[in-house]
């Protein structure tokens, strides 16, 4: 079964996964191409329905991005969103302008109440959304019908319906824009006649197929890393393939406390073809006495590739490698925003070893995070697995400045368990992004008892976020934060200093290294 699809051409906004992100919540299957796909390409996918999205660039300066015309003579209804609707408005022969006053943020629009607007069906006269423009469409182009404006664009809203044209001049995509989603929801099954028909159960049912056209009669090793992702791609490929699928999980000794032996059991319970191997020894001999992080990630990186290999070929021949791609990394592999590796350097696979000739299983490639989870569920994975907090390929090794020792990584596991479990405790686990410890090389004086102590000192790191791209540091109850520390320094011994970290990224990271 192929899916109605809504095309997205990206001109380089931050928000154009929003879009994608929106039409998906409403059962609209989305994909996000670059806004220079050969027309040829975009014919091929069938569209129900295009849309350009926002971008950076004006229209008119040099090396902006077009369109080829041919895009708008696709006869499918055709959305514009700020730059989408000043590009729009340049090639249909309407007039652009510079703005005096620059709108970006918070703007009321509103409607024309003489306009039988299609975009605004079922809308109230005025709204407020989030606009991000220094242009503004001064004449709609000829045949076009302006449905609603703001005090600084005379033409916020713009519709064509015989032509199939529709254009914003705010972004309908982000939170900030009152009812937006509705707006999203008009164009798509109003005007273009979707009929939400793609949900995670279809999802499940045409991922299994593929992969059993896919692989054939191979088979197919997968790296496991204990996160949502892997779990999931391994999950869809067992149901797919059965045992030829082989798992591997490394176990580098920077895992979180006990992980190794609770990732095991709870693969035992899914039933899962895993290999452990405990390959603790050979990454901490290799990384004994080196401090500079970027050296760190690439003797982990390395040696994981090492341990992979060896197992993998001990297991004998394969034809496929599994990874557990997203689509927010698909769509940066091929962005207006610059290419970049589609192999996740920073994911336990650090990219395909030399010599290894697979070719790639990634069924989780046309899935964003939240969409992952909602199928692990229906796959019946432990929750407990779904709402993992985000955890870094090189583990506690980008958490623990300067040299790394198997004392050290003891401190450390020991307060982040404390971090996990008040947090948890408190409410507070799923509700935020990454709550965790980090261990400085810094030492300072402190007093337990009537004895003086020279002791180590740890920084909790608590973020939201949605996505990881940005994060702001978590307002933590201080109760909470309390107790917290209360316990680091009275269970841990050799730690005797807890403080909280208070940047936001950017311009600080998530992880200290």
């Amino acid at each position: 079964m192929s899916h109605q699809t809504v095309l997205v051409l990206d001109f380089g906004s931050q928000f154009t996964q929003l879009i994608a992100r929106r039409l998906r919540e409403l059962s609209v299957y989305c994909e996000i191409l670059p806004f220079n796909t050969p027309i040829a390409a975009i014919k091929a996918k069938h569209p129900i329905g295009i849309i350009l999205s926002g971008g950076p660039s004006s229209v008119d300066e040099e090396g902006a991005p077009h369109i080829d015309r041919a895009v708008l003579d696709l006869g499918v209804p055709t959305l514009g969103v700020c730059y989408g609707m000043q590009l729009m408005t340049h090639m249909l022969g309407g007039t652009l302008a510079r703005s005096g006053h620059r709108e970006f943020g918070h703007a009321l629009v509103r409607r024309d109440p003489s306009i039988a607007s299609r975009m605004w069906k079922g809308m109230p006269d005025q709204l407020k959304v989030w606009a991000s423009h220094g242009d503004f469409v001064a004449a709609a182009p000829p045949g076009f019908a302006v449905a609603a404006s703001s005090d600084n664009a005379p033409v916020a809203v713009m519709e064509a319906p015989e032509r199939g044209y529709y254009a914003l001049l705010f972004h309908p995509e982000v939170a900030h824009t009152d009812r937006g989603k509705e707006l999203l929801r008009n164009f798509a099954f109003d005007v273009c006649g979707c009929t939400g028909d793609w949900t995670i159960a279809s999802f499940i049912d045409e991922a299994t197929s593929r992969i059993k056209a896919q692989v054939g009669n191979g088979r197919v090793v997968c790296g496991l890393s204990g996160g949502v992702d892997s779990t999931v791609a391994a999950s869809i490929i067992h149901r797919a393939i059965g045992d030829r699928l082989q798992c591997i999980f490394v176990d580098n000794g920077l895992l979180r406390l006990n992980e190794a032996q609770q990732v095991v059991e709870r693969y035992k319970k899914l039933k899962l073809p895993v290999h452990h191997v405990d390959a603790s020894a050979t990454f901490l001999d290799r990384l004994a006495g080196v401090t500079d992080p970027e050296k760190k990630r690439k003797i982990i990186g390395k040696t994981f590739i090492d341990v992979f290999n060896d197992k993998a070929k001990e297991l004998g021949d394969f034809d496929f490698l599994a990874q557990g791609t997203l689509y927010p990394d698909v769509i940066e592999s091929v962005s207006v925003r610059g290419p970049s590796a589609t192999i996740k350097s920073h994911h336990n696979v650090g990219g395909l070893p030399e010599g290894m000739k697979f070719k790639l299983v990634e069924p989780l490639r046309e899935l964003f995070k939240d969409e992952v989870r909602a199928v692990g569920r229906d796959l019946g994975i432990d929750k407990e697995f779904l709402v993992r907090q985000p955890f870094p390929g090189p583990g506690l090794a980008v958490r623990m400045l300067g040299d790394i020792t198997r004392d050290k990584i003891a401190l450390l596991q020991k307060a982040d368990a404390i971090v996990a479990d008040e947090v948890r405790k408190a409410g507070w686990y799923e509700r935020i992004w990454q709550s965790f410890a980090v261990l400085l090389p810094v030492q300072s004086v402190g007093v337990m008892g009537d004895a003086r102590t020279y002791e180590f000192t740890v920084a909790v790191r608590a973020v939201e976020s949605l996505d990881g791209m940005t994060a702001d540091w978590a307002r933590l109850p201080h109760d909470l934060l309390a107790s917290i520390s209360s316990r680091i320094v009275n269970e841990v011994r050799g730690i005797n200093r807890v403080v909280y970290d208070i940047s936001s990224k950017p311009p600080s990271t998530i992880e200290w290294e």
